[in-house]
């Protein structure tokens, strides 16, 4: 049983289709990546799984409960922590755990409760009202919300936008325990390194629809393999070797700065004859790194109009 089935799930928003027919299938156990650019439909699509929004078509389930007919038993299985910073001024920060878990119709949950805190550094902040906090300590109070009632499925939207390094580490130190305990966790991110390092396997919206759907490793890999950058003197590239460049539409030597020349290669055995050729044009290596392809490379490509499914 998938711990989110998601299938042919449409909404619009008057003349704007936020999803197209978006289908997704994420194992229990999965940590998984949701990207995509703004208005792609991820806050829509995680609306949809959470409650918040009806799908105009399509069907969501979580733990095999449908969000909308099961809509109980879905909420009681998952936990979202949204974009936006929400919370009740009048309460300190256990009362406002306190009360979220009587939602779930959970008694005697102090013990869950000092654990959330203590992992989320929130622990001298238990006595303190929610409005005399920091951003940060109200994101990490949202994260203690969605957790409280110890969900098999945990759904982060954007839950490190603006907040410091230091939130950062202490986050994904806690919800990385809680997906290598079996927990479900979906994340959408702006931040490609946090995803590229959490995420086994990851979709990418783009208007709506689903552009690519791959393990991490396997989209890296199959969307841009290594990138050998030349910074070049006495000439140019030589003309065999253009049809590598990563951008071949782009103005003579635009990477960066003039002469300097990006070609995508696929084995290490490339780089050689790629040195003869140049040297054989005359025109001298200045400068050369190799770097290997990261999900920044493979999200901009995609984007740009490389559909991958």
């Amino acid at each position: 049983m998938a711990a989110i089935q998601i299938t042919q799930v449409e909404k619009r928003y008057k003349s704007l289709q936020a999803l197209g027919g978006v289908s997704l299938s994420i194992e229990e156990g999965e940590f998984f990546g949701l990207l995509g650019p703004n208005g792609a439909g991820k806050t829509t699509l995680i609306s949809i799984i959470a409650g918040l929004t009806r799908a105009d078509a399509g069907r969501v389930t979580v733990q095999g409960y449908d969000v909308a007919t099961d809509f109980r038993a879905a909420r009681q299985h998952l936990g979202v922590v949204p974009q936006e910073l929400v919370f009740d001024p009048f309460f300190t920060v256990r009362e406002t755990l306190r009360l979220q878990s009587g939602y779930f119709g959970l008694k005697n949950n102090d013990k869950w409760i000092d654990e959330v805190m203590a992992n989320l550094d929130l622990t001298n902040k238990a006595d303190v009202n929610m409005r005399a906090l920091s951003g940060g300590m109200k994101r990490r109070v949202l994260v203690a919300q969605a957790l409280v009632h110890k969900p098999p499925v945990i759904v982060l939207d954007e839950p490190t936008a603006g907040v410091d390094v230091e939130l950062r580490q202490t986050l994904w130190k806690f919800i990385a325990r809680l997906n290598r305990e079996g927990h479900t966790v979906v994340l959408t991110t702006h931040y490609l390194e946090e995803a590229q390092a959490l995420c086994n396997r990851i979709a990418m919206l783009k208007n709506g629809k689903v552009v690519a759907l791959d393990t991490t490793a396997a989209l890296i890999k199959r969307i841009s393999g290594s990138m050998l950058v030349l910074h070049l003197r006495n000439g140019g590239l030589p003309q065999a070797l253009r049809a590598q460049l990563l951008h071949p539409d782009a103005p003579e030597g635009d990477y960066g700065s003039p002469n300097t020349y990006a070609l995508r290669i696929n084995d290490y055995a490339e780089i050689e004859p790629i040195l003869a050729a140049v040297r054989l044009s005359g025109a001298i290596i200045e400068e050369m790194q190799l770097q290997q392809a990261d999900l920044e490379d493979v999200f901009l490509q995609i984007m740009d109009g490389e559909v991958v499914r």
